[in-house]
């Protein structure tokens, strides 16, 4: 259920979207790297002002679905323009920071992203830059990483399926958003 917060900065209408807690699993697969499945929670908020707040966490997960030690973090500011051109800064926890621009498809809640700019530490891995692609599918949120190095030439290298995590707080709003005439048995309203 997408819910627009009555505070949403009027520039962010279309990312409304992206908004809430998610969580699922991927894939990691990377030249170098470790082939690994792995759990993600990402997180989408706003304040009133123009920019959504983005967080994400994964981690390895094993043959049976158990964290086994974290994989990724990153944190950042995404924002869009009257054009539906998106931009996106971000900061990772391996000593990367990028700018990201890309754009809204037409009549679908998709994004393509591509790396404008990246900076990087003395302790961060070779990386020259990356494609990202984010869609609304059915409910879920999907999406999947392409990365550069100085060795590897751009390939995916991450993909995830999300779901919207509810919680107790959303299904009360709900419940009290329904309407007062419902029939009492309940199938009679999906007749």
């Amino acid at each position: 259920m997408i819910e627009i917060p009555s505070d949403l900065h009027k520039d962010l209408l279309p990312l409304t979207f992206l908004l809430g807690q998610w969580a699922g699993a991927g894939v990691h697969d990377f030249p170098g790297s470790e082939k690994c499945n792995f759990g993600q929670e990402v997180s989408f908020t706003q304040d009133g002002r123009d920019f959504l707040e983005y967080t994400s966490h994964t981690w390895v997960l094993d043959n049976d679905g158990n964290k086994v030690r974290p994989l990724e973090s990153e944190h950042g500011f995404w924002r869009i323009d009257a054009d539906r051109k998106v931009e996106v800064t971000m900061v990772r926890d391996d000593g990367v920071v990028e700018i990201w621009y890309g754009e809204l498809a037409a009549k679908q809640p998709q994004i393509d992203l591509v790396t404008d700019a990246v900076a990087r530490t003395g302790a961060s891995q070779p990386y020259t830059g990356g494609k990202r692609l984010y869609g609304y599918v059915k409910s879920d949120l999907m999406w999947v990483g392409e990365k550069q190095t100085p060795d590897v030439e751009l390939r995916p290298y991450m993909s995830a399926h999300l779901k919207k995590v509810v919680t107790p707080e959303d299904v009360a709003r709900w419940a009290k958003a329904l309407p007062q005439d419902m029939p009492d048995d309940g199938i009679a309203f999906f007749k």
